[in-house]
């Protein structure tokens, strides 16, 4: 089996952490617990995710790419990634069993597809055409090691 390269690591991560909003978005007022594990979960997954990409990925692509429109992709994500970083902290500050975490939990969930249909249908594509193949297999190692860092017990 080939090496892994850093877009099939970020897809990966995308599946995952959409099971998890599926997940959480499914729940009702009286899961309580499960809730709060999903959240935690989740906030966890992002936080790895985004760091990820913003020490590693984003800036091989925006060196990779020569066109202002390809670059302007790189900036709407981390500005994405930061709208997040403001949405989260406000649904952990959120009773788990109010009506109020369900519609903060949905519009977590909207924001986060929003932002992996954008990479996987233009960032994505435009990374893979930009970057030789071992280079994307050496930014999937060095992701990768940073995330074992950064989540220390690997579900």
């Amino acid at each position: 089996m080939p090496a892994q390269d850093a877009v099939s690591v970020l897809e990966e991560d995308h599946k995952k952490v959409k099971k998890l909003l599926k997940q959480l978005e499914e729940t009702t007022e009286r899961a309580a617990k499960t809730r709060g594990e999903l959240l935690e979960e989740i906030a966890m997954e992002l936080k790895a995710h985004t760091t990820i990409e913003e020490e590693i990925f984003y800036p091989a692509f925006k060196a990779a790419v020569e066109k202002k429109e390809d670059r302007k992709l790189y900036f709407e994500a981390v500005e994405e990634h930061h709208v997040v970083d403001l949405v989260l902290p406000e649904i952990q500050k959120t009773d788990v069993s109010s009506e109020e975490f369900a519609a903060k939990a949905k519009v977590l969930k909207e924001l986060v597809e929003h932002h992996i249909e954008e990479e996987e249908g233009q960032m994505f594509p435009k990374a893979r055409k930009a970057l030789e193949r071992s280079a994307l297999t050496q930014l999937a190692e060095e992701m990768q090691q940073r995330r074992t860092e950064l989540l220390p017990v690997a579900k």
